[in-house]
């Protein structure tokens, strides 16, 4: 019997903190940023075969055709660094990073405009409607 409420509690336990607004703002976030990097990717490239945007862009200016990034490098000692592949991926963190920064900035402004109602405010509205249905 005990372990039985011990379980129901653990599943009440978890359904209040998947509930909580926190969890599922993380949840959304996670999947609109994953939706997002298709986003970024279509313009900086994905450090493959996509150049992206930007890299068609580079093309057309300094070349004609798309440029590819994956084979650039330097060679140490006898040994290939991909240098390319890696700006292009810091190029895509910096790109998400920054619409992120204006996203967040913009909810934050959104939320602050909207001030809570207190209590008082809420009994108050409340009487007024009632009021209201009551005179018609």
């Amino acid at each position: 019997m005990a372990e039985h409420k011990k379980r129901n509690g653990i599943v009440a336990e978890f359904k209040s903190f998947i509930n909580r607004g926190s969890v599922v703002d993380i949840a959304v976030a996670f999947v609109m940023g994953a939706a997002f990097k298709t986003v970024i990717d279509a313009v900086a490239g994905d450090g493959k075969d996509n150049q992206g945007l930007l890299g068609g862009l580079i093309g057309a200016i300094f070349g004609g055709n798309q440029p590819n990034f994956n084979d650039k490098g330097v060679t140490l000692n006898g040994s290939f660094v991909p240098v390319g592949s890696f700006l292009t991926s810091v190029l895509n963190f910096l790109l998400v990073s920054f619409v992120l920064f204006f996203v967040i900035k913009a909810y934050s402004r959104f939320r602050k405009t909207q001030p809570e109602e207190t209590t008082n405010q809420l009994l108050a509205s409340i009487r007024d409607e009632l009021r209201q249905t009551r005179g018609q």
